[in-house]
């Protein structure tokens, strides 16, 4: 059995795979019948999942170790080429859409393919392969930039997800200085920070503007293969939250500030929850993956062998480490059918909820590899998020085993944060909407738009004085801001949708599962609001679903005697 180390690697000979792929293309367009034609697409896949396959070796390999002088010049090498890539897959995609066969192949594929294919062709041109370059270039240069962090504290030297647990430290003062170490980094790169950024705007606005848009909002949206939803619908949800999530999450953050002891909450005593200390781990890293091969060996047979699958292939690389970039994700090799986790391990609760939220995007994928559409799978990124943040509440009977005595703050804390993130990931949102609205905002017309925005949804936040924090660049620590424009209220649908799920497991844990499994096999081959529908949710646009989706959340929290956690 090959493992992730011995997964193979070869730079692709691009002339070489143009040739072949326009080959097989030519035998897609001359297909004389339905089979044909289906053998041609086939082929077609094949040759875009290997190029898929090496570009994510590369991308994960670089990320363990951005120090790694090899996997970087192969990420180099593909940051230059991913447009020409691109450009073969719209090639294919507008052959499809003009088929003669098209009305069978709807048939066999779904619609789903057909829309996403319209999305790809309207966002892409030759004409924008230079600036999609450099946008490639810009985004990994903030990737690496972030990596660099080697931050002294108190005689030590920290990564940025290193420094996250003294975030929690019992004591104040601890809590404070992280965080003024930690926003050391950006302020000493703030200029770095806010040129990549001005950079990346202005590329995008340009490549929205060869595209034919008056702005990139439209071609961000297309990005996200957005086909049953659209920015004004958007605009109504973000509403919801503000009315309906930003009071609840005050009065979370108001009797935290009772609980914790002290007289006004800053933004350093926000991670610290409990006045006893954070549930945290009751192990090392090797215990955490034992106990979670015992959680999903118990959760289902699916689950089971899914993770058994992942432990054999050592498809998980999660402790922090230096060189190693920060934050976590799942990817999916194609070649080798294999999901990959990557995380940063630290010694608090967010290593568990890697391991449920990360593995429930790997889990998905597992489900659905025996997909021949390489676009299904995965779903669109609000979707896929439903199964990460659901996965979460599946395995809240199994948190004892990490958390032990500790497992009720544990839920209580992860409960509450579920619902103070809602408003951070709609801010988040409406900020990208005006940045892009506004290219040519100078770094401090952003930093007040953003300071506005915090006002309005998170109106307990005090820096206490920071001035690069109260001057309004807390947004530049937000990898998405910069590498995936618009990928962000994504999760807070998902996870309006991810307390509908904990609600039926608590009334029918048997169902809500099934139909959990049956979302995860459906994969991307239906738009979110088909996939919502079909596990039998409410669309998070639907006026009062906000509402509902919390009501039995806040209940609970209400009931629960935080003071004596």
């Amino acid at each position: 059995m090959q493992t992730f180390a011995n997964y193979a690697y070869e730079r692709p000979d691009l002339p070489k795979v143009k040739e072949d792929f326009y080959q097989k293309l030519e035998q897609f367009q001359n297909a004389a019948s339905m089979e044909q034609a289906i053998t041609a697409i086939d082929t077609i896949n094949a040759i875009r999942n290997h190029l898929s396959t090496m570009y994510n070796l590369v991308f994960i390999r670089a990320s363990i170790d951005t120090r790694d002088v090899f996997y970087h010049e192969e990420r180099d090498f593909f940051d230059a080429h991913l447009p020409e890539i691109q450009e073969l897959s719209t090639a294919f995609y507008k052959e499809l859409l003009k088929s003669p066969y098209e009305a069978q192949l709807r048939d066999k594929y779904g619609s789903q393919l057909f829309d996403l294919a319209e999305c790809e062709i309207k966002a892409f041109s030759k004409e924008i392969i230079p600036l999609l370059q450099t946008e490639n270039k810009l985004t990994s240069a903030y990737s690496k930039l972030i990596a660099s962090a080697d931050i002294e504290f108190r005689g030590e030297s920290y990564t940025l997800a290193q420094l996250g647990p003294f975030a929690e430290d019992p004591d104040r003062q601890t809590r404070k200085e992280a965080l003024e170490a930690r926003q050391s980094f950006f302020a000493d790169n703030k200029k770095k920070l806010d040129r990549l950024y001005d950079d990346l705007v202005k590329t995008r606005q340009q490549i929205a503007e060869k595209l034919g848009f008056k702005n990139f909002v439209d071609v961000g949206y297309l990005r996200m293969q957005r086909v049953d939803y659209n920015a004004e619908m958007v605009q109504r949800y973000r509403k919801q939250v503000e009315e309906v999530i930003v009071p609840i999450a005050t009065k979370l953050y108001e009797k935290q500030a009772k609980r914790i002891g002290v007289d006004s909450l800053k933004f350093y005593d926000e991670a610290f929850v409990f006045a006893s200390g954070n549930a945290a781990p009751k192990g090392n890293p090797d215990w955490i993956i034992k106990n979670g091969k015992q959680m999903y060996d118990e959760l289902s047979e699916e689950t089971s062998a899914f993770f058994q699958f992942m432990l054999d292939r050592e498809l998980l690389d999660l402790e922090a480490k230096k060189g190693k970039e920060s934050g976590g994700y799942c990817t999916y090799i194609e070649d080798y059918q294999s999901p990959f986790i990557f995380s940063n391990f630290n010694g608090t609760s967010g290593d568990i909820d890697v391991l449920t939220h990360e593995a429930g995007h790997a889990f998905q994928a597992y489900s659905s590899r025996h997909f021949s559409v390489p676009e299904y799978y995965f779903p669109t990124s609000e979707s896929a998020e439903i199964h990460s943040m659901s996965m979460e509440f599946f395995t809240y009977p199994w948190m004892e085993n990490f958390f032990q005595e500790d497992v009720d703050k544990y839920k209580y804390a992860h409960l509450s944060d579920a619902i103070q993130f809602l408003p951070y990931g709609v801010a988040v949102d409406e900020f990208q909407h005006l940045v892009y609205k506004n290219p040519d905002w100078t770094s401090e017309e952003r930093n007040q738009a953003w300071r506005n925005l915090e006002k309005k949804y998170l109106p307990h936040r005090d820096y206490n004085g920071i001035e690069s924090l109260e001057s309004g660049a807390f947004w530049q620590k937000q990898g998405h801001i910069y590498e995936d424009p618009f990928y962000y209220i994504d999760y807070t649908l998902a996870q309006i949708c991810a307390f509908q799920f904990l609600k039926k497991s608590q009334e029918n844990r048997e169902k809500a599962w099934q139909d959990y499994l049956d979302l995860c096999k459906l994969g991307g081959s239906k738009p979110f609001l088909e996939l919502v529908q079909s596990a039998g949710l409410a669309s998070p646009f639907e006026e009062g679903t906000v509402e509902a989706a919390v009501d039995f959340i806040e209940d609970w929290l209400d009931q629960v005697d935080d003071q004596a956690l």
